[in-house]
């Protein structure tokens, strides 16, 4: 990586270059830097408004670009050891959707770990592609699921020999990494193309002795959330793109769905994180690291909480563990993970990023400082005290990974009714149905009901989780197919 040329961002230089011009606006955005709308200059600044600008020569398009953000992408590239970047204003939803429809067709299998993403779903109704899931263990004490062992993707693999790609997060919210180089080696020796959901993982390209990253360990693409731990505003993410895949292929799928009216704020953005991180990255998330260890350590002193880290490390389902997730098991002080995240943001004025049936997870990245890490640990120390419970009372809330009876898209798609959820037993989904965050689907089209996965809903709801994804807003009813189930 050359740092001189790291020290450039072309976006945020051509926008400077803008405003100093005091050009007329006769385009769209209406609010014509926020002249039209006063309020909205007094919530976001005359600045930030003055640069809420339309695409034009000076400027490059992201549907098309040949110069600022073209130079852009290829610093990007650059930075991020890959062949080609693309610069994503639709979050990293949008990346993951891209790198599935670039690779799968309709009817075609795509290999993934079930504890996936609701955008992954999502992309298998827009293109038809069929899941084949690899069924990953489950850490019975904190109820999550782990990584792919990589003998039980082999099997899958050759189990499903026509699969056209593989699908893996690295690393999960938790934290979990699987065997990524191995399983890259594994796929292409089929023929596979290898997709990682890196929207956690932007400080692997970065940070030092953390787990490997996506396209070093041989991924064709990677989709990266720039806004969760490399600093960029919400909603702007990257897509990478290995030497195997063709670049300009991939800007058509990403064009298929991608606003054409990117937001130069998202962009430039993207442009100054990018540079931020190749030049101070390494040194920036050491400290996350310190911060994130520290915080751990402060934690399990407390006791009764499990904020787990490389001790999960057992060289197969948890291959490695990124250290700088905060996952902290909370059932040990009797209260579930939703219970703690609505006490440290109700009473405590604390909001971390999720909290499910038996964890939080406190997301710690560059613009955190130590006292807001001792606020946190002296938080959590007076949750317990003041609300400690009985741990027996609690639903264990193991993952569960449901029957697979149809494709997504099928399911989507066919006629459907409308049950009440404690009469859809034995029926299939037709819809989503999740907790957000963390986005992982308790259900999605095409899957069995079971009333182990009822009474999972049901806790879920009682406990105050956010439960999304259902076309009734309350969850009392459910979408499944009508008539006889669907056979793929």
């Amino acid at each position: 990586m050359n740092l001189n040329e790291q020290k450039s961002a072309p976006i945020y230089e051509a926008l400077e270059r803008f405003r100093r011009r005091r050009v007329v606006p006769f385009d769209v955005p209406g609010h014509k830097r926020g002249r039209g709308n006063p309020e909205l200059v007094e919530l976001l600044g005359e600045k930030c408004v003055g640069l809420d600008v339309n695409s034009m020569k000076p400027l490059d398009n992201l549907g098309h670009p040949v110069s600022v953000i073209r130079r852009a992408e290829e610093l990007t590239a650059e930075a991020f050891g890959a062949a080609h970047a693309f610069l994503m204003v639709g979050g990293t939803t949008s990346s993951v959707q891209s790198m599935i429809l670039a690779v799968c067709k309709a009817g075609d299998k795509i290999i993934l770990p079930r504890n996936i993403h609701k955008s992954v779903i999502n992309a298998l109704v827009l293109c038809g592609a069929v899941p084949v899931y690899v069924e990953a263990k489950v850490n019975s004490r904190i109820g999550i699921a782990l990584g792919v062992e990589t003998e039980e993707m082999r099997r899958v693999m050759d189990a499903n020999p026509d699969a056209v790609a593989v699908f893996l997060n690295n690393p999960t919210y938790y934290g979990i990494c699987s065997n990524m180089k191995k399983i890259v080696e594994m796929a292409h020796e089929r023929g596979m193309k290898v997709l990682a959901d890196e929207a956690h993982g932007t400080h692997l390209y970065f940070g030092e002795n953390l787990p490997m990253s996506g396209i070093a360990a041989g991924a064709d693409m990677a989709a990266v959330s720039m806004h969760k731990s490399g600093g960029s505003l919400t909603q702007s993410s990257i897509l990478l793109c290995g030497p195997s895949m063709d670049a300009e292929y991939v800007r058509q799928i990403i064009n298929l769905t991608q606003t054409t009216s990117a937001s130069y704020l998202l962009l430039s953005s993207l442009d100054i994180s990018r540079r931020n991180l190749a030049l101070r990255g390494k040194e920036s998330f050491a400290k996350v690291v310190r911060m994130a260890e520290y915080a751990r350590g402060e934690i399990n002193a407390i006791g009764g909480y499990y904020a787990y880290g490389r001790d999960l490390i057992d060289g197969d389902s948890v291959y490695d563990y990124d250290v700088t997730k905060l996952s902290v098991y909370t059932q040990g002080v009797g209260l579930t993970g939703i219970e703690v995240y609505d006490l440290l943001r109700d009473e405590y004025d604390i909001q971390i990023e999720f909290g499910d049936i038996g964890n939080i997870l406190a997301y710690i990245s560059i613009g955190d400082r130590i006292q807001d890490i001792e606020r946190l640990v002296g938080a959590l120390e007076d949750i317990k005290r003041l609300y400690e419970g009985d741990p027996n009372d609690l639903y264990c809330g193991d993952f569960i990974q449901p029957e697979v009876v149809c494709g997504p898209q099928k399911a989507f798609y066919a006629d459907k009714k409308q049950v009440l959820l404690t009469e859809s037993a034995g029926a299939v989904c037709a819809e989503l149905v999740m907790c957000y965050p963390p986005g992982i689907p308790i259900l999605t089209p095409g899957e069995r009901i079971t009333e182990e996965i009822i009474e999972y809903i049901l806790y879920a709801r009682e406990k105050g989780c956010s439960l999304q994804g259902t076309m009734d807003p309350t969850v009392e009813k459910i979408n499944v197919i009508a008539g006889q189930p669907l056979i793929s």
